[in-house]
């Protein structure tokens, strides 16, 4: 019984100290983009393949900050992103009449996710090739 209950102990031990470890691994999920932290190109990806790319800057534009896609982003965006803004938890890319394209969730640094409601998810990673 004694052994029993040091192995529950260590367990309970260990998954306690389990969210410390992760969360310190990553303090940027969940947490909003700077403008700062935004400055570059950004490939978005979706299926496992890259659609496009945005570069994303700091200058103010209407509501948010600029952007620039290239190309062939329509589908997965819908539409053509001119600029971009924090939201509560990472960003959102707006269209020329400050209507939101699509919002992403910070999953770190460098990647960020959105949701869609046909379960493929598109993601925003930092790099690529500038437009």
């Amino acid at each position: 019984m004694r052994l029993f209950l040091a192995i529950a102990g260590f367990g309970c031990a260990f998954m306690a100290a389990t969210p410390l470890t992760v969360s310190a691994a990553d303090h940027e999920a969940g947490v909003p983009l700077a403008p700062s932290e935004a400055a570059g190109v950004w490939t978005v990806e979706s299926g496992g393949r890259s659609i496009c790319t945005v570069e994303l800057g700091t200058a103010k534009v209407g509501a948010g900050y600029g952007a620039k896609a290239s190309g062939a982003c329509g589908d997965t965006l819908k539409g053509t992103p001119t600029a971009w803004t924090s939201t509560r938890d990472g960003m959102s890319l707006i269209d020329a009449t400050g209507q939101p394209l699509i919002r992403f969730n910070r999953w770190s640094n460098s990647l960020f996710v959105s949701h869609t409601s046909s379960g493929v998810d598109v993601q925003l990673r930092r790099g690529g090739k500038a437009s």
